[in-house]
């Protein structure tokens, strides 16, 4: 509160104080006139636009908070989806090697003859891990790449090139082109390279 003129004066929010005519007589600062009335109630609806306006936007927000929500956990619940058939097609085209050994291990037969069914079985899983797009890596007579190739010994020779793989302990596969797995491998070192 302030005074002006030598009268009390409030400060009512949303009226310009400065510019104010001064309150008439009998008049305690009190808005009687019509305009003055119609001022604060157009105030008053300004007001409660602004609060609907307000309450809208936020309503708004709050549905698209819960839409992206929604489509969020959508989307992961479609990847996980996806990567469940995936495995199920990969153990689908592995299913038939499982029945073969199983076929092997009851079969009474010679060694030689259980030594080619167990070949058999074996190009059956090369083959559907082919379908899969799994690849074996080359390793033996290979020149060394450590982005596919793992060195766990190194062997100075003059047999060898430098860098020529010697052996391979465990071979190394890629999906597509992805790695799965380095190939474990021996490794040639010239002397005095």
């Amino acid at each position: 509160m302030g005074k002006a003129n030598g009268k009390q004066e409030t400060n009512r929010a949303g009226l310009d104080l400065e510019h104010e005519l001064p309150a008439g007589e009998g008049e305690q600062g009190s808005v009687n006139s019509p305009a003055a009335a119609g001022a604060i109630s157009a105030g008053d609806a300004e007001l409660q636009k602004l609060r609907d306006e307000r309450d809208s936007l936020v309503d708004r927000l709050a549905r698209a908070q819960a839409e992206f929500e929604n489509a969020r956990r959508r989307a992961v619940k479609e990847q996980q989806d996806f990567r469940d058939f995936a495995t199920a097609d990969a153990i689908k085209a592995l299913l038939p090697v499982i029945d073969s050994f199983e076929r092997a291990l009851q079969a009474k037969s010679e060694p030689e003859d259980f030594r080619s069914g167990v070949e058999l079985i074996y190009k059956q899983l090369q083959d559907a891990l082919a379908k899969l797009g799994v690849k074996a890596i080359p390793a033996k007579g290979e020149q060394f790449d450590p982005h596919v190739h793992e060195a766990i010994e190194m062997v100075e020779t003059a047999d060898a090139a430098d860098h020529e793989i010697l052996e391979e302990w465990q071979r190394g596969y890629k999906l597509k082109e992805r790695l799965l797995r380095p190939a474990m491998v021996k490794v040639a070192k010239n002397p005095g390279a």
